[in-house]
């Protein structure tokens, strides 16, 4: 990676996936220079930063989506097909909405959005019905996080060629209850009341909003067992909290890295009832390297003291989109299964 700035006195390089910036070094023309080791096949993020200010990479057009903090992507690629690549396989659709809403406090006119993918082979005019997974992005993020970082299309274009997963609906809405949540520092996330203004105004959305447009607009199954909410991050919080104080309408639910730092299990959740509330999956995973593995567990090992059944996975990795394509990849797969 190479950065012309003759003047600047230090640069950084700053790569997804690495704990710590590293260091680059600067030729006799100014150019600041920095060769990582060998990268494992993915999609990263990655800036510089030029004495303590961030900048994206100028020679490179493709920018990670991200409401405050873009980023420069590189595809380091496989010798096969990885998941998230584009492939020749047969590929469903995305559809943009635009809605007015009564919920969401500062948003331009009252306008919000959300994003529908529909699998290969959807059909408006048939009688068919889907199962819905709604996904929802994290802090900083957009309701078009899930397909221009996450690549959630092609994962589910590809892991439906494969015949790994049932042919769902996924609806990616925005995720903000109030926009002045995303346009506060990051200290926002250490003051429950402002966390939980903002999840309770995109649970009334959501639940009031956006549910009853997609399910009139789209040939979706009604019942809960077709039903399933999962979001990583801002959106693990809030599609834990929808799916366990709702479950009655969601039987399957996810949470990957959620921000579970600030909740308040016993008064902010309806009481777990495993028998009553018959879920048919709750799947919570976290990096072991992410800043939220302890809030994770401790919320796990609340789960398990009231006996809810619960899939805990950890795997290595930070807070970065590594994890979760690989979350969803191995969590969709689960989804709508017989029993």
């Amino acid at each position: 990676f190479r950065y012309r700035d003759a003047h600047a006195a230090k640069v950084l390089f700053v790569l997804e996936g690495t704990a710590q910036p590293l260091p680059m070094a600067k030729d006799a023309a100014g150019v600041w220079t920095i060769t990582t080791p060998p990268l494992a096949p993915e999609i990263y993020r990655y800036h510089f930063e030029i004495d303590g200010i961030s900048f994206l990479d100028p020679a490179n057009p493709v920018i990670s989506n991200s409401l405050a903090r873009p980023a420069s992507m590189v595809t380091v690629p496989a010798g096969t097909p990885e998941l998230w690549d584009l492939t020749d396989v047969p590929h469903g659709a995305i559809d943009r909405h635009i809605y007015t809403t009564s919920a969401v406090i500062g948003l331009p006119d009252n306008q919000s959005e959300y994003y529908v993918y529909t699998p290969p082979g959807y059909d408006q005019k048939s009688n068919k019905l889907y199962p819905v997974l709604y996904l929802l992005h994290g802090w900083t993020d957009s309701d078009l996080g899930w397909i221009a970082n996450g690549k959630l299309n092609l994962i589910f274009d590809n892991l439906l060629a494969q015949g790994k997963i049932k042919p769902m609906i996924v609806v990616m809405p925005l995720g903000y209850g109030d926009m002045s949540f995303i346009h506060s520092p990051f200290d926002v996330w250490r003051t429950p009341s402002s966390i939980d203004h903002n999840t309770t105004l995109f649970t009334r959305a959501f639940l009031t909003e956006i549910v009853p447009q997609v399910e009139s607009t789209y040939k979706i199954a009604r019942d809960r067992n077709d039903r399933a909410i999962a979001g990583l991050s801002m959106g693990g919080l809030e599609s834990l909290t929808i799916g366990l104080n709702h479950s009655d309408e969601f039987a399957w639910i996810g949470g990957f890295s959620a921000a579970v730092q600030k909740l308040d299990f016993a008064t902010q959740l309806t009481p777990p009832n495993p028998k009553t509330e018959d879920l048919r999956l709750l799947w919570i995973a976290c990096g072991t390297e992410d800043g939220l593995i302890r809030p994770n567990r401790n919320f796990v090992a609340w789960l398990k003291s009231k006996d809810m059944p619960v899939t805990a996975i950890e795997t290595p990795g930070l807070h970065t989109w590594l994890v979760w394509r690989d979350n969803i990849s191995h969590f969709a797969p689960l989804l709508f299964q017989p029993r």
